[in-house]
């Protein structure tokens, strides 16, 4: 367990120090659950259109759309039974990263306005994940080597 000098309830310790992998896993589960969620209805109105949407609205090539739909399908997907984890989280990161310069930023923080707050902290969960990789409960930890 981390280096922690006082618990208010000690009792807890144990508890904490067994939830711990597991509670990683479930925030590389859910993210990609989210990531998935996220992609399903722009793969739904076509790959093509979004492309095209992203390159009128924000001025990044056509093919940006259906990049980042197939990788936030796949990348997701592969988050959720901890597959190449940290080469999805880190190229869904950058995809973040760009979606929050090209179509956020000039809307402000506030998500309600469509506003980056939401992308960044996606952004920033993606990047967390990219460092710390798979965790025990992935099929990242069954193969010999990861990335």
């Amino acid at each position: 367990m981390a280096t922690r000098t006082k618990l208010i309830f000690p009792g807890l310790a144990g508890f904490y120090e067994t939830m711990n992998p597991i509670a990683y896993t479930i925030v590389r589960v859910v993210f990609g659950w989210i990531m998935i969620m996220h992609a399903l209805p722009k793969y739904n109105r076509g790959a093509a259109a979004v492309g095209n949407a992203f390159a009128t609205n924000y001025g990044l090539p056509s093919a940006f759309g259906g990049i980042a739909i197939y990788l936030e399908l796949i990348g997701g997907a592969a988050l959720i039974i901890g597959l190449f984890t940290r080469f999805f989280a880190a190229a869904l990161a950058i995809e973040l990263l760009i979606a929050m310069m090209a179509a956020h930023w000039a809307k402000g923080f506030a998500v309600g306005q469509g506003g980056y707050e939401f992308v960044l902290f996606l952004g920033l969960v993606c990047f967390a994940i990219a460092i710390r990789g798979g965790g025990p409960y992935s099929v990242d930890a069954k193969l010999p080597k990861e990335l």
